[in-house]
Formats: C-alpha cells, structure tokens, sequence
C-alpha cells in the first residue's frame, strides 16, 4: 500500500481539511489516542474535535478496506485470464464496496446453477442470440438444432439458454445498481401479523398493517419490524417497483420488440429478476437498513451513556444509602466522603408496627453516628416508599438538613454480582454491595458507572438488537470520552476508572493501583513512571488527563507536563511563582499570548492553557441539585390528566424522552410534545438526568403506560 493515498478522498468525503486528516491519520499511526490528539493536538490537526477525528478514523479504515478488496479482486479476475484494461478501469473506479462486488460478481468462484447446467449441455450459443435480438430467425427452430442428449426439445433448450440469460441479467453491474437505486427510491417495506398473532395483544400491534418507503423509514421503526419478524409476530417483505426495474434491465439488454427473440429475452430478464436479482437485492437493502437502525441505535445509546456518565455529582460528601426491599428489608450502607463503607445494615419498615419502630430508630442512629450530607434511595420496587420513610424519619429526628435522593439502581445488581464487586467486597452479601453501588452513584456517577457493562444502565433504545462489537465501540467512545473530559484523581480511582484513561486499559490500570496500595498515592505525576508498564510513551498520552495532589498545583490540572516549561515561562514574565499565577485572573489576564506562539505551540493551546489556570482542574459537570417528586404521587393510580409534575429524563430515543416521576413506571413525551416549536432530534432538547416540568396527557393503567407532554406547562 506505499502508493496507496486515502487522505484526499477521506478529506473530501467528510468536508473537512486534507492538512488536518493527514495529521490525524499520521498520528493515529504513531499511537496517539483521539482524546491526547483533540485535546493536546490542536496545532497539528487544525483544531478537529473529538468526533471528527473518530470520523477520520473510521473513514480511513474503511478507505484502506475498500483498497484492499480491491487489490484481491484485481488480483483473483487477473490470474483467470480475464482482466481487460475496461474491467480494470472499472474496478479503479468503484468508489463503493458495493459496486465493487457488483463488477466482481461474475468472476467469483460459483455453486452449480440452472445457467451452469445449460452451459454444459452446450446452449451458450443460443442465449447470445437470445441476447443479440436479432430481427431474423424463429427461435424454435434455432433451438431445435441443440436437442440431444440431455435436451429433450426445442422447449427444454429455449429454457436453459433463458436461464443462461437470466444470470447474465441479475450479474450485470450496471442493470443491479439502477435496480438498487430504484428501490431504495421507490421501495416500500411491508409488515402483515403472521397467522394467528391478532389473536393476542403483542408489542407489535401497531404494525399490523404497516407500509412505509424505504427511503423514509425511521431507524427505531425498522428495528421493531425487524425484531417482530425474529419474535414469529410479523412477515415483513420489501415491495420493489418491479415494472419500472424489469423495463430498465430489458433496455440495458437491448430489447427490441420487433426482434422474433423480444418474447424470450423478456422472460429471461422476468425470471432472472424473481428468482435471482429481487431476493439479493431484498437482502442487501435490509442489510442496509438494519446497518443505519445499529448506527443509529448506537448513536442515541452512547448519547444517553454520556450525559448520564456527566450527570452532576454530589461530590466528596458522606452518603447513607438504602437498597429497598419489600420482603427481604432495607439494605442501609453509610460511606465516606471517597465512597470507602463505614458501616452497613438492614432495617424492615412497613412490616408492621414493631419492625416500623425498630427500622426508625436503627436508620435515625445510623444517620446520627455518620453524619451525612445526603441519604440515598434505590428507585427499585419500593423505592418511592423507601424515601417517604426516610423524609419521615429526618423530620421526626429534627434531621433536615439531610437530603433524600432517589437514585437509579439500573446495573447496580449487575455490578454486585460482578467479579469487581466480589473482588472489593469478598465478605459482603451482594444486595449489600448494591447499596454501596447506590450511595458511589450519588457521589461520582461517572467513577461507579464505569464498573457496570453500559449495556446494562437501561438507557436507548433497541441497543440489545445492535451487533456487540458496534455497540461495544461506540460505548468504549463515549466511556473514554466522558473519564478524559472530566480527568481522574490518580489517589482514589478504582481500576475500572484508571483503564479508561487515554493510552493506560485495564492491565495498566491494575498495576497502577497495586502500585499505589504498596507506595502510596503519588505525589508528582512523573512518580507514575515508576509503575511497572507506565513507560513515557503512555505518559504522554494519559498525563494529562490524571490529576494528583502534590507539591506542584499544576499536577493537579489539565495543563499537560510538556507545557509546563511554557507556564513557568509566563509566570517568570510577570514576576511571580507558578502557584502564584494559578486562579488568579487579574494576572492571568495580562499574559500576552501572541509572545508564546512558536511552531509547536499556537494560540488553541496557549487559550486551553489559560482556560486551565483561571479554573485548574475544574469539574465540567453542572453543579448537583436533587429531583423533586410530589409528595401525594406514588404510584400510576395516583396520576390524572392534567396533572402538572416534576420529573427526571430517564432515556432519550428517536420518537422522545422517558420521564422518571417517581411511580416506577416512566412515561413518554413524544416528539412532537417536547417544544413548542418543530424538533427533529430529541437530544436537541433534552438529554438523560434533566429535571423537566411534564402535563399528563393520558394514562393507560391497564397497559401501564403514561403519556406526557412539556408543551404549555408554563411555570404553574
């Protein structure tokens, strides 16, 4: 591939600068990670965000895909003999995998066919005079030169060379991509219930009698038809415009009506279309449409996974937590301000009167030996019930500068059951190392909700009918992205935390931690080259985006060890020490940056680095404020129309947003209620943990669904 040059047509696929593509593909290559080239590149890539250089990414590797099909293609039609300088002009300038595959089609190694057999009975010729369209000739009587053998008639021979015709047809590159094109402009994808399946109510009801065009459908709606065909509840078929298909491959084959041959080459091109064209072509476009449902479900899935790994922390403050249960009680766990358990037990409200007084007194103890800054309550089953018994219980107590909180337990069970959480917590009952999980959560949702498989946090939409490793990619993206916009304090973070640090992963991060349990926590970053595996090569990558407390405030920042020269430079140029200059803004303000443009260093960085001192190490997340639920509203029963409510976004898909409102049954907004004015994404308007005033539109209590709009709520 030394001649091989995919930057322009990367650049000029994606609009973006073919000087910045360059960078980033070269420093990709030499082992840069996309948050180090974003953040600390900016020079060299011409300032391309985070999201433009995966598409860079992803655009080359496809390129180079593309190049090396190519190259095998080339190679396999050359070694048959076949390789004429048109074909090869041909395969250069495919530009698509697809039209790749067209010209190569007939030239793959082959199973036996229809048209294979007539070639071996020797009816090759009579299917180019089929194809030739001659204006003499009877075709019964040419084709009753070829009987024998194994060809019985006239009528046996007509068939074979059809056959013969027919493949060639549905091998054609040209007549297969104006066929796909057609289809995709003017096909409509079907659904019909399967027999017997009105006979139920399914999940599926609303496509019962369902058609849409294809090149309109909605992406959710595709995976719903998709995953009701799999669930045995629909037949989904894809009608093509056939006749205009059928007329455009006839002409693409010289059809002359006036040809005694017309009738034979027509029914040649109506077979080859039935039999071998229309199913590849049906495979192939709801392969492309399942493609665009997974990149799309992929997309609004890591959307939710990042705001939900940003939503606000409570911080270093101390949490009591409880894990509701209704039979098995209350799992109450009290953590420090760094998450570390202090002290864990169950109490059993609501089980009569005894056990009431009892779990009141042993949580007003709990609370009162701890002191905390919040008590936290899994959203579970029982959990609107959980806080009304702990807002009752700090009332009575006269505790009413503790907040209650009700927190997602969505993945908490995954992550005590996990081998991290039996690892952490060997001699603790899992339901206990749930609670621990739910107190964490409050205080860093990022830090705890690394240790849980995302696919688990409940949030998207059809993400469990998305191929793993897309998924997986997209969720590593987001997850990366996330840990390295906030940065990581190396004294605290578990190793979950550590791997998705740029440039470290997971056996890194492990060894960090074994390191830090024997020495200590560092004092310097560059302490962290003493760590087994941690060579300069990683530090470049990930030091940046680490955060230690030590003698040098900048260890503690987002400033990068290769600027630190830079900073003491300013700081010497206006006569004082670094720690001086840090969060002082007055003198921040009389740095004169254009003095420290050289050819490494230009303005984004040098306005990233004074961004950083005014606030170092400064959390981007918002500042926490806890959800508020009415106090009279518990459960579906207790919603009417009408009713105005606070509520929490839980889940942010294509057709609207989830509100949690505390009844343990989330309702919809759709779409078209979320604003007053037009919204073609829901993300534009919210995104999982906004607080948002709803209006009951309706409520379905039978099939437990509430429908909600953010229209006309006002301030009421």
């Amino acid at each position: 591939m030394a001649d091989f040059d995919p930057t322009p047509g990367v650049a000029h696929a994606l609009g973006l600068p073919a000087a910045g593509v360059a960078a980033v593909i070269a420093l990709l290559a030499e082992g840069a990670t996309v948050p180090f080239i974003a953040r600390y590149r900016k020079e060299r890539t011409g300032g391309l965000d985070e999201v433009q250089i995966r598409d860079v990414r992803d655009a080359h590797r496809r390129a180079v895909e593309l190049h090396e099909r190519r190259q095998t293609v080339l190679a396999t039609i050359e070694a048959q003999g076949q390789l004429t300088p048109a074909l090869r002009a041909r395969l250069l300038a495919a530009d698509t995998l697809a039209a790749l595959e067209d010209l190569y089609l007939p030239y793959r190694p082959r199973r036996r066919t229809r048209a294979t057999v007539a070639r071996e009975r020797g009816l090759e010729p009579l299917a180019r005079r089929i194809l030739a369209q001659p204006r003499d000739g009877r075709p019964a009587a040419e084709a009753a030169r070829f009987v024998g053998g194994e060809v019985p008639d006239a009528d046996a021979a007509l068939a074979g060379a059809r056959d013969i015709v027919a493949e060639i047809m549905s091998e054609d590159a040209d007549i297969r991509a104006k066929a796909r094109d057609a289809t995709r402009r003017r096909g409509v994808l079907v659904a019909r219930p399967v027999k017997g399946a009105t006979e139920q109510r399914t999940r599926f009801e609303q496509y019962y009698d369902f058609s849409e065009a294809v090149a309109r459908i909605a992406p959710h709606r595709v995976h719903a038809l998709l995953r009701g065909e799999a669930e045995g509840v629909l037949k989904v078929k894809l009608d093509a415009p056939e006749d205009a298909i059928l007329a455009g491959a006839g002409r693409a084959l010289g059809h002359d009506a006036r040809s005694p041959f017309a009738p034979e080459l027509a029914a040649a091109v109506a077979d080859g279309y039935k039999r071998l064209l229309a199913p590849s072509l049906e495979k192939a476009i709801r392969a492309d449409l399942k493609a665009v449902a997974d990149a799309e479900a992929a997309n609004v899935f890591a959307r939710n996974v990042h705001a939900l790994l940003l939503a606000p922390p409570l911080g270093e403050r101390r949490v009591v937590a409880l894990d509701p249960g209704l039979r098995t009680g209350c799992k109450c766990v009290a953590v420090d301000e760094t998450g570390r358990l202090l002290a864990h037990g169950v109490i059993f409200p609501g089980q009569g009167a005894a056990r009431d007084a009892q779990a009141r007194a042993d949580l007003a103890a709990l609370l009162r030996r701890h002191r905390p800054f919040a008590l936290a309550v899994g959203n579970g089953t029982g959990g609107r019930e959980a806080a009304d018994f702990c807002r009752k219980v700090l009332r009575d107590e006269g505790l009413r500068d503790i907040a209650v909180v009700e927190v997602s337990e969505s993945g908490a069970s995954v992550y005590s059951a996990s081998d991290l959480a039996r690892a952490e917590f060997p001699d603790l009952d899992l339901t206990v190392r749930g609670a621990i999980s739910i107190a964490r959560r409050l205080q860093d949702p990022l830090a705890e909700l690394v240790k849980i498989e995302p696919k688990s946090i409940g949030v998207g939409q059809y993400q469990h009918d998305v191929p793993p490793a897309l998924l997986d990619q997209k969720l590593d993206e987001v997850v990366e992205s996330a840990v390295n916009a906030v940065g990581v304090r190396v004294p605290t973070a578990s190793a979950p935390l550590l791997a998705r640090v740029a440039g470290i992963g997971p056996k890194l991060a492990e060894r960090i931690v074994a390191w830090r349990d024997t020495h200590g926590a560092p004092k310097t970053r560059r302490e962290l080259l003493k760590v087994p595996g941690f060579g300069p090569r990683t530090f470049e990558q990930a030091a940046g985006f680490l955060r230690v407390d030590g003698p040098d405030p900048l260890d503690a920042s987002a400033v990068h060890p290769e600027r630190y020269g830079l900073v003491a430079r300013m700081a010497k140029d206006l006569g004082v020490p670094v720690a001086r200059l840090i969060g002082d803004e007055a003198l921040i303000g009389r740095i004169e940056l254009a003095r420290y443009v050289d050819a490494e260093v230009g303005l984004p960085t040098l306005r990233d680095i004074v961004a950083e001192l005014k606030k170092p190490g400064r959390d981007p997340r918002a500042a926490f404020e806890p959800p508020r639920f009415r106090d009279d509203v518990h459960s579906v029963d207790d919603l009417e129309t009408g009713m105005i409510l606070d509520g929490v976004v839980s889940n942010v898909t294509h057709f609207g947003a989830f509100v949690d409102l505390g009844v343990h049954q989330d309702g919809l907004i759709h779409i078209s209620k979320l604003s007053d004015r037009f919204v073609r994404d829901p993300h534009e308007v919210v995104k999982v943990g906004d607080p948002i005033r709803v209006v009951v539109l309706d409520v379905d209590r039978a099939r437990k669904r509430i429908s909600l709009s953010a229209r006309d709520v006002g301030d009421a």
